[in-house]
């Protein structure tokens, strides 16, 4: 493609700006609907929820999430009762992120926000269009996982 084409469509910032705007309308529609935790903390409960007894380093790099957001995620989520650490084996401090009851709580209350997010977020969009959308995503992720060396 040719290099003024490629400024003229600024697809870094339009990604960034759908990415903003994206956890912008979460945050907003959590404060509204008076969720106890954050999008960014229902992003880390999920992955462990969905995946239970998980590392930090396999949150992050599931996430895309760098580990000192991560830890600190993990920090609240504890700290609020939503999450355990058990440690793993007896040598190394290794600790493994488990999910409490109160965790699944929290997760199945904010589950119906996001998926109302992301049913207001598609609103208006056709089956075809939406499929065609996947594809190009799945194609630049690709090339950028590509090109990213993801430290875990």
């Amino acid at each position: 493609m040719e290099r003024e084409k490629l400024l003229t469509q600024k697809i870094g910032l339009v990604l960034s700006g759908l990415g903003n705007l994206s956890k912008m309308f979460a945050v907003q529609t959590f404060a509204a609907k008076n969720l106890k935790i954050t999008p960014e903390q229902f992003t880390v409960l999920a992955v462990l929820y969905e995946n239970n007894g998980l590392y930090q380093r396999q949150i992050s790099a599931m996430t895309l999430k760098d580990r000192p957001n991560v830890f600190r995620i993990v920090t609240i989520l504890e700290n609020m009762g939503y999450i355990t650490k058990v440690q793993e084996t007896k040598g190394r401090k290794i600790l493994k992120l488990s999910v409490t009851e109160e965790g699944k709580k929290i997760y199945e209350e904010a589950l119906p926000v996001i998926l109302s997010i992301w049913q207001d977020t598609i609103e208006g969009i056709s089956e075809k269009d939406l499929e065609i959308f996947n594809n190009v995503q799945t194609k630049i992720r690709k090339n950028l996982l590509d090109k990213v060396n993801i430290q875990i």
